[in-house]
């Protein structure tokens, strides 16, 4: 036994030498290993950085717009380098020359917000008065002309400094699809698509956005006065006590709005005839406008999608700047005046035109429902951001 034992230790021994001996060694390698950790540490750092000021630099280049959505192939601008890529537009106006005296001058003039109306001649006077009130702010201006008639607007001092687009009997929507893309109107902080039949009267752009900022509404309208015609949504029509809402109460038919209301027309609502976007929002309301269906019938009811946010406090309507809506129909040739005769309407274009117009309206409001329900239905990964389930 005692033999046996004293085999152990000389094993024992060379057992703890050996292991010395390996810890030596992986001691020896330490640095190395340590040098090898802080090399990947750095190329892993330096890699994301430069993902990141490569995501920086398509984000300057190409706001509000992807290859994805264009059909583009990305690779298109790869000749170019990328320091000269300008994707963005404006409608700023710019002069062929420039004297010393003009520079400064021009550069004060540029404009952060965009007034843009679908006009025809016989409601230059109207059309006129709004004008006058957004360029006392510093708005850009551009008038689409239904009528196609420009040379009526000329001897208007401003007109030459407006943006002028003439397309005959085309809509509102039409225009804003084909000619507000998100890219070309990204310098404006908001963007005004209004009607022309509006009276401004106790209106003042400048009042109106401090307002909304303060507020933080992303999707706004200016309240209608209560004596205005073609009122539609209660939530529309001026409260004298307010300076803004976001809601009404009322219970009329089938309409309940009370505190548990929280989506259109109670809350979260405004109307096609005064719509008020901040940047981001109309970036997501350009794309939800159809391309085909230009009378914009029922987006309405679904802007609340772009207010960035909870639409119960991101959209909201503002009383204290309010305006008068005198629904006068203009579009496909009736009067600049309420038509009073019916019959020579009728007579002079061969169809009842108001009657067509809002047939053909009410068919694409139900295409524009359709359609929405199949998106919904198709998109498996969309979550409506307002349902209550």
């Amino acid at each position: 036994m005692k033999e046996s034992k004293s085999w152990r230790w000389p094993v024992k021994k060379q057992s703890i030498l050996f292991d010395t001996r390996a810890l030596g060694s992986k001691m020896k390698q330490l640095p190395f290993m340590v040098a090898v950790c802080i090399i990947m540490l750095l190329i892993i750092y330096t890699s994301t950085k430069y993902q990141y000021q490569q995501t920086e630099m398509d984000s300057t280049f190409y706001p509000f717009y992807t290859f994805k959505e264009s059909g583009v192939d990305s690779k298109s601008l790869d000749s170019l380098p990328r320091g000269i890529i300008e994707a963005r537009s404006d409608l700023e106006l710019k002069p062929l020359w420039t004297t010393s005296s003009s520079r400064s001058k021009v550069s004060d003039r540029s404009s952060s917000n965009l007034l843009a109306m679908p006009v025809g001649v016989k409601q230059k006077q109207n059309v006129d008065t709004i004008v006058q009130k957004f360029l006392s702010e510093n708005f850009t201006i551009i008038l689409f002309h239904y009528d196609g008639n420009l040379d009526g607007w000329w001897d208007l001092e401003w007109s030459k400094k407006a943006v002028h687009i003439a397309a005959h009997n085309q809509t509102k929507w039409w225009f804003a699809k084909r000619f507000l893309h998100p890219a070309i109107v990204s310098m404006y902080d908001y963007i005004f698509l209004w009607d022309e039949d509006l009276g401004v009267e106790n209106f003042h752009p400048g009042r109106y956005l401090d307002i909304v900022r303060s507020e933080g509404f992303e999707i706004s309208q200016p309240a209608l006065d209560p004596n205005s015609t073609g009122i539609h949504h209660r939530i529309t029509v001026r409260n004298r006590m307010n300076i803004f809402h976001r809601r009404v109460y009322e219970v009329r038919g089938s309409i309940k709005c009370s505190d548990d209301s929280e989506g259109p027309p109670c809350s979260g609502f405004v109307e096609g005839m005064a719509p008020v976007f901040s940047r981001s929002a109309w970036h997501c309301a350009w794309h939800l406008i159809q391309n085909d269906l230009v009378h914009g019938w029922g987006m309405d009811m679904k802007l609340g999608y772009c207010a960035q946010g909870d639409r119960t406090e991101k959209v909201g309507i503002v009383d204290s700047e309010y305006i008068v809506h005198q629904s006068i129909q203009t579009l496909g040739g009736a009067s600049a005046t309420k038509v009073s005769n019916h019959e020579e309407t009728v007579k002079r274009h061969g169809v009842d035109v108001r009657s067509e117009i809002r047939r053909q309206s009410s068919i694409e409001l139900q295409k524009f429902k359709e359609r929405w329900e199949q998106a919904v239905k198709d998109d498996e990964n969309w979550v409506d951001p307002f349902s209550k389930d």
